[in-house]
């Protein structure tokens, strides 16, 4: 389990094919290698990915092997990584460790896309930085499970979700997201990872089974 609070940007460094269905992508992150069992999971931009491989970088950081089978490639953008992709990192949890945004699996729904970005620039001349809206289409057999002021995973970030209409939904970030996640980068036209609200899925898959009698 995962909160949506990214630790960590990693950097991919190479990616190798085994065959047709399976590819092995190095993952460069500042991580202490020795925190890093074979076998541990860490969400890279949403999915969570099993470490397969793990090691000391001499300059200081870790990297770490991920595998990717033919059902990741194919329903996530994780077939689209390349040398230099950046991706948002979080180790998963401990117990005792702070729940700082919402519960999240790891475990993608889908891919959304971002149609619109709007920089917000603070006319008052601080240096904080300007905050950005995105405008995002989801899946729309997604969309029933997004609210207004409810929570949803994107590229592994955990949002409050600000407006929704239909399968187009808005959320708001501010200086520090954008400055310590992917999301600085991210403009009209980006796919990304999506993993909505579990409570969100029960309540509807609830309401779903009383309308149908069960």
């Amino acid at each position: 389990m995962f909160t949506g609070i990214v630790t960590d940007i990693g950097v991919v460094e190479s990616v190798k094919d085994h065959g047709s269905a399976l590819r092995r992508i190095r993952i460069h992150a500042s991580y202490d290698a020795a925190g890093i069992a074979l076998g541990a999971s860490i969400a890279c931009a949403g999915p969570c990915l099993t470490v397969v491989a793990v090691g000391a970088r001499p300059e200081g950081g870790c990297w770490f092997e991920i595998d990717a089978a033919a059902e990741t490639l194919a329903r996530t953008n994780v077939g689209q990584w390349k040398v230099g992709t950046r991706l948002n990192l979080e180790r998963a949890l401990k117990i005792g460790d702070e729940l700082g945004g919402h519960l999240v699996s790891g475990h993608v729904d889908g891919v959304a896309e971002v149609i619109a970005r709007d920089d917000i620039t603070d006319k008052s001349g601080s240096s904080w930085g300007a905050t950005a809206k995105f405008t995002i289409r989801v899946p729309r057999e997604l969309a029933k499970y997004v609210v207004e002021k409810g929570s949803v995973a994107l590229d592994g970030t955990s949002l409050t979700i600000n407006s929704v209409e239909r399968d187009v939904l808005t959320v708001l970030l501010i200086p520090h997201t954008l400055e310590v996640t992917t999301w600085g980068a991210v403009k009209a036209g980006a796919r990304l990872h999506i993993e909505v609200d579990q409570m969100a899925r029960y309540a509807a898959r609830l309401a779903e089974a009383r309308a149908e009698g069960y």
